[in-house]
């Protein structure tokens, strides 16, 4: 299971609007946009509270599965774009221009030392959420629907 970040801020009002997708098995099985309710501090801080929504989203579709009978998910990927909030999942250290972060969020880091989850740095330019909080072009949309095998169903046949 593959859980798929991003995240674009606003320069008119400095919320973020974040975005993710969710595969299994390489389908796409569903997707969501939205702006996130508070202003971030930081771009990490922004990241990490998504990653943090990320795993809840996470664990709750493994325990679908699991009372679906699917099949047995051992650990679920979370990849991700942004180094800085990947490292602060990943330290144990909790250095001063962190601690503004709620304790809440920090569950994230929990998980991924309990190997539920695992997270994966993926380069800005591979990075398919930005279909979900970008405006960008055609091209670029092209790639990236192309990537999350989607089409067109007004497309002639």
């Amino acid at each position: 299971m593959l859980y798929k970040c991003g995240l674009h801020r606003s320069l008119s009002n400095r919320i973020s609007t974040f975005g993710y997708c969710v595969s299994i098995g390489g389908n796409l099985i569903f997707w969501k946009s939205k702006k996130q309710h508070v202003v971030a501090r930081s771009s990490a801080e922004a990241e990490y509270r998504v990653m943090a929504l990320a795993a809840c989203e996470l664990i709750l579709l493994k325990q679908l599965l699991k009372e679906l009978q699917f099949r047995e998910v051992t650990q679920m990927t979370l990849i991700y774009d942004n180094q800085a909030a990947l490292h602060i999942s990943s330290s144990l250290v909790f250095h001063e221009r962190t601690k503004h972060i709620e304790i809440d969020y920090h569950f994230v880091r929990e998980k991924i030392t309990s190997g539920d989850i695992k997270t994966e740095f993926v380069n800005s330019n591979n990075q398919l959420t930005d279909i979900f909080t970008k405006s960008l072009r055609e091209l670029r949309i092209d790639y990236i629907c192309n990537k999350l095998s989607t089409y067109n169903l007004y497309t002639p046949t």
